[in-house]
């Protein structure tokens, strides 16, 4: 079965679609990036769909699924690359994505992870001699 590449770039994962999303597909994509989220504890997800001129309905649900998922395994959502045609598309089907950050290209779209990770430092516990 034909499966999207999900690479692991330090604390983030990046899924770049190179392909149009048949149902089948798109679903097998959530299921194995939710999967890998948890497996690697990644703090954020970037999907880049600058190949795609389409999204449809139902690719819409699958991101804003991915998010909600990514967001309850602490992992942020970033989804870059997407044509204003396709942005046009979704405002008219009425599909907001709530939860996912967008970026204009995969650069700003890690910067924005980065910029939304919490300091790592901040969790760690003081002594107070």
């Amino acid at each position: 079965m034909e499966r999207i590449p999900i690479l692991k770039m330090g604390k983030f994962l990046l899924v770049t679609i190179q392909v149009d999303l048949y149902d089948r597909l798109a679903l097998t994509l959530e299921e194995d990036l939710i999967q890998m989220v948890h497996k690697t504890g990644a703090r954020g997800v970037l999907i880049d769909i600058s190949a795609l001129s389409i999204v449809d309905s139902f690719m819409g649900k699958i991101i804003g699924n991915i998010a909600a998922m990514s967001s309850i395994l602490d992992a942020e959502t970033v989804v870059v690359g997407m044509q204003p045609a396709v942005a046009i598309t979704l405002i008219e089907l009425g599909l907001p994505l709530p939860g996912v950050y967008t970026a204009l290209n995969v650069e700003r779209g890690m910067a924005l992870l980065t910029a939304r990770m919490p300091d790592e430092t901040e969790d760690e516990d003081v002594d107070d001699d």
